[in-house]
């Protein structure tokens, strides 16, 4: 579970407009998607709400995925939407190795990562939809 191997190509994902044309806010967002690097995420419900650890090699994708609720399972039964932490890896399996160290956590210690990287709990999807 949290696991994203590979994914789905860019048409699963739905991301035009029926019209057929992008605004600048979709462009932008078309261009993080393409980005590929493995990385670890915690998603929060809210501050100091129910935490998910996960694994992908496309986050901003894999987030949106999250948002748009096409995750069956935790994410989606509980409503943790909230990219609160990330850390990017060199490798899928240096990835997986910290996504496995990571849920085995103590709470306390997942909360202490996420307020040093993001003291504010502000959604880091953010930084990956904000226009250039």
């Amino acid at each position: 579970m949290g696991r994203d191997d590979g994914g789905m190509s860019r048409d699963d994902g739905g991301m035009s407009r029926d019209d057929g044309g992008m605004g600048r806010d979709e462009e932008t967002l078309e261009a993080h998607l393409m980005i590929r690097h493995p990385a670890v995420y915690i998603l929060a419900s809210r501050r100091n709400g129910t935490l998910y650890i996960g694994v992908t090699s496309n986050l901003p994708k894999r987030i949106w995925e999250h948002k748009q609720d096409l995750i069956e399972g935790f994410t989606k039964r509980y409503r943790v939407h909230q990219l609160v932490w990330y850390q990017r890896l060199e490798s899928m399996e240096a990835a997986i190795q910290l996504e496995k160290r990571m849920k085995g956590w103590r709470r306390e210690w997942k909360l202490r990562a996420i307020e040093e990287m993001n003291p504010t709990w502000r959604d880091l999807f953010e930084d990956f939809t904000a226009g250039d």
